[in-house]
């Protein structure tokens, strides 16, 4: 049950926060920014307001996901943490000599209470809405990119995944007692994951068993994690790692088996919208709720930064529709065409028909509309001379040995395509152009200070909640910053 008011917590010991917790405390300096009623506000639904025991508030227990976000922790090392660590208890709103939850509590918080929840879109527009009533968002910029996070499992079977945590902790306690080796039982033979779980359970209560091993903070860490991961497992009924996975490419020699996470970011690096997605979805679809979910957030945008993948035709046709600057270059395949350089066939305007490399010219050509797909442009076929093909120098990669024809096609550039291409070359696109290195920064940041870099939960709802509050977090951050430098 969830109290309809909560009781504030007093103590004579309230003054050791101020003595203890600095001014510029980034948890100090969040709690007094943000007031958290909106949680509750939007988890009321999740909770019986008239029977049952009382729950814990829920704002508390969001603030419990932040801190396990902010600072990397297991569910248990961090309830842990929050037993002692005062900038914990006073963020959470606890008095220094209040107990703490346990470590359950949060998983099912997390299961139970955020399922169904577009918490993405919440904290994204608290933050926004607090960085302009702060006035340290003022810019009418947007950059957009996307930012992948592999698999928890990677393309690893679950098994696969608890076999690899195990080792890590059996290498760790190896440091400290090389001896406990012969006391752990033999490593299974099969591919079961069950078995795999059963042994890595021993393993724990072998180690749990050596009282002053267990106790070292590397150790107890070590098992926490490695708890935590055979918790989630047992609790999916998918054993086969993470459904909602999928592949996507960075470079044609480089993909992931993960999420993508779909970002728009003002001049000032605070994060305006953001859409989590799974990993093969293709950038260039999100530019327009990455627009309008920065506008309904509270920002007035007018020119919109983004690399060439979100320089399709649509994206253009928007643009222009919505009056707004867009500072993308076009793909090289629209601007120059797909040949290779030194293979390019030639325009020639007198003849009104293209050359090829070898000098010889088109002897017609037809115009090829794209019926199936309104969104592509019309392509111009040119149609060579096949018996000059078959004995031309330069065939090789060229010309196909038994052919019938030998053709090349010109895609014709649309309106956009052409007033974009022109754009693209005055000194404004350029010089705008140049800013989109802080998207690239910001991506950074996400992966290596906070996490971002691999899911810590399976499927889609989890990648969303971890997105949510790792977002909210830079934001809060940068926020806090740009504040104390005003």
């Amino acid at each position: 049950m969830l109290e309809r008011q909560p009781s504030l917590p007093l103590s004579a010991h309230d003054e050791l926060y101020d003595m203890l917790i600095p001014k510029d405390n980034f948890l100090r300096q969040m709690k007094e920014l943000v007031d958290f009623s909106f949680i509750e506000e939007e988890l009321k639904d999740k909770y019986c307001l008239d029977n049952g025991r009382n729950a814990e508030p829920p704002v508390r227990m969001f603030k419990y996901l932040l801190l396990k976000q902010i600072y990397d922790l297991s569910d248990a090392d961090l309830v842990e943490r929050a037993r002692y660590d005062l900038s914990f208890k006073y963020f959470l709103d606890l008095v220094p000599e209040a107990s703490v939850i346990h470590s359950s509590s949060l998983t099912k918080f997390r299961r139970l209470r955020l399922k169904d929840k577009n918490l993405m879109d919440l904290l994204v527009d608290k933050t926004v809405e607090l960085a302009l009533q702060h006035e340290v968002l003022a810019s009418n910029t947007i950059i957009v990119d996307a930012t992948h996070t592999t698999s928890r499992f990677h393309a690893k079977m679950a098994k696969e995944y608890v076999q690899e945590k195990s080792k890590l902790l059996r290498k760790t306690v190896y440091k400290h007692q090389a001896s406990i080796k012969g006391k752990f039982p033999a490593k299974p033979t099969t591919n079961s994951l069950e078995e795999e779980l059963a042994y890595t359970n021993t393993v724990i209560d072998v180690i749990e068993k050596e009282e002053p091993l267990k106790q070292l903070p590397v150790v107890k860490e070590k098992i926490n994690m490695v708890k935590e991961i055979i918790d989630d497992i047992q609790e999916e009924a998918n054993y086969g790692g993470d459904p909602d996975a999928r592949k996507g490419y960075k470079a044609t020699d480089y993909s992931f088996l993960g999420y993508k996470t779909h970002i728009a970011m003002s001049d000032e690096r605070i994060i305006t919208a953001a859409v989590v997605t799974s990993g093969e979805k293709s950038d260039t679809k999100y530019l327009k709720e990455l627009v309008e979910t920065s506008e309904k957030n509270g920002m007035t945008v007018d020119t919109v930064i983004g690399d060439t993948a979100y320089s399709g035709k649509d994206n253009l046709k928007y643009m222009k529709k919505r009056e707004k600057q867009f500072i993308s270059r076009l793909h090289p395949v629209i601007t120059n065409g797909k040949r290779e350089r030194g293979k390019e066939f030639e325009f020639n305007k007198d003849a009104n028909m293209y050359v090829c490399p070898a000098g010889h010219l088109a002897v017609k050509k037809s115009v090829k509309k794209r019926k199936d797909d309104s969104s592509k442009n019309t392509q111009l076929k040119y149609y060579f001379d096949v018996e000059k093909c078959k004995v031309c120098p330069l065939r090789d990669g060229c010309y196909k040995n038994g052919a019938k024809t030998k053709t090349y096609s010109v895609t014709i550039k649309s309106t956009e395509h052409i007033a974009q291409e022109a754009f693209q070359e005055t000194e404004a696109f350029k010089r705008l152009a140049k800013e989109r290195y802080k998207i690239e920064a910001k991506n950074s940041e996400l992966k290596h200070r906070h996490g971002y870099v691999k899911a810590n939960s399976s499927g889609l709802i989890g990648m969303k909640i971890q997105g949510a509050a790792t977002v909210f977090v830079a934001n809060m951050k940068r926020i806090t910053k740009l504040i104390n430098q005003k």
